[in-house]
């Protein structure tokens, strides 16, 4: 059971959104379009208040640390599978989107198994932020205009990026967590 607090139903919320979202992009339903664009912004804003909210009312949880950003991964990929299957985004973009959210999941479970939590980074937000706006352009914007084209493109560039910041930055810290292991068991060692 996960402690029971507004971020974390938020966090929760947004998983429960993922089904509705891809029902309604490729469902048969009138005004389709229309109600997966409300499903996928107000999904997304959730995730922007959740953290707010965690950080505000001192109420970060680990369960919180570790499923909102699964939460976004869901939402994100769902929306991407969704859309390359309706013709609106090439296969490649969602491809490198999907693996490299894939990569930076595995990654943070196997920091987090070792003792180190790694926060979002500022270049991980805005990478957030692009891909909520080119997923949302997607959706509510028919054929493929440049400026939605030019958005996905920046998305997919700050998406690698980010991804490599994300895996050096997480290097370092595992490397920072050996060396303070190892002098704590050094001293320990000579303590004894």
């Amino acid at each position: 059971m996960f402690p029971l607090n507004l971020p974390n139903v938020l966090t929760v919320l947004r998983i429960m959104l993922v089904p509705v979202l891809v029902v309604a992009l490729l469902g048969n339903t009138p005004s389709g379009d229309v109600l997966a664009a409300v499903v996928f912004a107000l999904a997304s804003l959730t995730d922007f208040v959740d953290g707010y909210l965690a950080r505000a009312r001192d109420s970060i949880t680990t369960f919180g640390k570790l499923m909102d950003p699964l939460a976004d991964k869901l939402l994100v990929i769902a929306a991407l599978v969704s859309l390359v299957s309706l013709n609106r985004l090439p296969a490649w973009v969602a491809m490198v989107i999907i693996a490299r959210e894939l990569a930076v999941t595995v990654l943070r479970l196997g920091a987090s198994g070792a003792g180190v939590v790694i926060a979002a980074s500022m270049l991980g937000k805005v990478k957030t932020s692009l891909q909520i706006a080119a997923i949302l352009a997607l959706i509510a914007v028919n054929g493929h205009p440049l400026w939605v084209m030019l958005l996905v493109y920046l998305t997919v560039a700050v998406t690698v990026v980010s991804g490599l910041d994300y895996f050096f930055g997480m290097r370092r810290r595992l490397g920072e967590a050996d060396e303070a292991k190892a002098k704590a068991d050094a001293q320990a060692k000579t303590s004894a």
